[in-house]
């Protein structure tokens, strides 16, 4: 265990050289104003200045303002908003082809709460646990697999005891996967880390089929970076939020959930544009090949 993680911290080194900055200005930016941007957090923050507005001579636009907040976080909130701007990126990959068996599986951290699981000493679930449950399937199927976790800590401040990786390894053990075969990868923070260290571990070989596990809504930013990083992968998409297409003009009285899908849905689409601008991603919108 303790050779891939010396083997990462010098390639890292080595890869880091001339890039560390732009992409410590790049990961802060997605911390900040990332999530300032989120739907939830900018239509509240547009009506708390509304109603400071109302205290002042500018009362006619903070009257606006407030009114503007609550219509929209009632449209995210309980109409098909949500469906619409997701159901592009869950349906943008065919369901995987198992004509041949890979030669090993990536799975994506973000299943476990890296901060919990420190305070707490054990594995902390998140929303996305099909990620580790779907990997460790897998894992099952294909005894030969290398099986590759990719997760480090994706906060703004964090220590080096709280890393998702650390935790997954006594969950896949759990769940019947053995520890020889598996190669945790505990440094990345965000998208673009996972496919740059994983591809330093594993040295992907051409002709090599690798399986990419993460969530569908995930999955279009995922391929395209893993592309860009010369890792071909061939994507597996899990942990769905929305049914097909029958789902797509569904109104819902789950304001919050709903509201979360927003945000998550927009999120993708901001990433998307993000790595796409800074040229970290094959394509605005990847898909299959």
């Amino acid at each position: 265990m303790h050779a891939p993680l010396n083997a990462i911290t010098a390639l890292s080194g080595n890869w880091c050289s001339g890039k560390c900055g732009d992409l410590a200005v790049f990961f802060f930016l997605s911390k900040t104003l990332g999530i300032m941007l989120l739907p939830s957090n900018l239509l509240i923050g547009v009506g708390v200045v509304g109603l400071f507005l109302l205290l002042s001579r500018f009362a006619q636009l903070g009257r606006k303002l407030t009114a503007a907040s609550v219509l929209l976080l009632a449209i995210c909130g309980f109409s098909p908003v949500a469906n619409l701007i997701l159901y592009p990126l869950e349906s943008r990959f065919p369901p995987w082809d198992s004509s041949r068996a890979p030669d090993g599986i990536i799975v994506l951290g973000g299943a476990i709460e890296p901060d919990f699981s420190a305070a707490h000493g054990a594995a902390v679930f998140g929303a996305s646990v099909d990620r580790v449950i779907a990997a460790a399937t897998l894992a099952h199927r294909y005894p030969n697999a290398r099986i590759v976790f990719s997760g480090g800590n994706a906060s703004l401040v964090s220590s080096d005891a709280a890393k998702e990786a650390d935790f997954a390894m006594p969950v896949f053990e759990s769940l019947g996967v053995p520890k020889d075969r598996l190669i945790m990868e505990r440094r990345s923070r965000n998208t673009y880390e996972n496919a740059e260290f994983s591809k330093a571990l594993v040295s992907p070989k051409r002709g090599e089929r690798w399986l990419l596990v993460t969530s569908a809504f995930h999955m279009p930013r995922s391929v395209g970076i893993f592309r860009k990083a010369g890792f071909e992968v061939e994507p597996y998409p899990v942990d769905w939020r929305m049914g097909g297409r029958d789902d797509l003009l569904t109104f819902s009285n789950h304001f919050v959930e709903r509201l979360t899908l927003v945000d998550i849905a927009a999120r993708e689409w901001m990433g998307l544009s993000a790595y796409w601008v800074t040229g970290k991603t094959s394509g605005f919108f990847p898909g299959p090949k």
